[in-house]
């Protein structure tokens, strides 16, 4: 699974089989630690897990990138693959705090939206998506 554009949660659609992408939110990013580089700005990729709803989790890899769209909000594009399955979501998200961001996502593929959260730390970001589809939780990095 070579890197894709952005984080990208896949939730197992029930029934359906069909996977959709659930979410992101960073939680804690663990990097190297340089304060003043809370940007998202630019690409980012990594890898994390997927739970599904239905239980079942699979491990994901992503590439994201950020674009800022005002002095404190970007605008994301991310793409993710599991396994068993490849989505694309975007998102807005906004600085709720000096290494912290918050928003919404939604892929218009499987019509799932949900919220993401995001923490930066350095060259890093841990990023966790939750909708009613799933969740999934995300390490990347610069």
């Amino acid at each position: 699974m070579g890197g894709y554009p952005g984080q990208l949660l896949y939730v197992k659609s029930a029934g359906a089989g069909a996977f959709a992408l659930a979410g992101l939110m960073v939680w804690g990013l663990a990097g190297t630690g340089q304060a003043q580089s809370s940007s998202l700005e630019g690409s980012w990729s990594g890898g994390g897990s997927v739970s599904f709803s239905s239980g079942a989790k699979e491990k994901a890899r992503c590439r994201a990138n950020y674009r800022r769209r005002t002095s404190s909000s970007y605008t994301m594009r991310a793409v993710c693959a599991t396994p068993s399955a490849r989505a694309e979501q975007t998102a807005t998200v906004r600085q709720v705090g000096s290494n912290r961001f918050e928003g919404s996502f939604y892929n218009s593929e499987y019509n799932v939206s949900g919220t993401i959260y995001i923490v930066v730390r350095g060259s890093s970001q841990n990023v966790r998506l939750t909708s009613s589809a799933g969740w999934a939780h995300f390490r990347l990095s610069r």
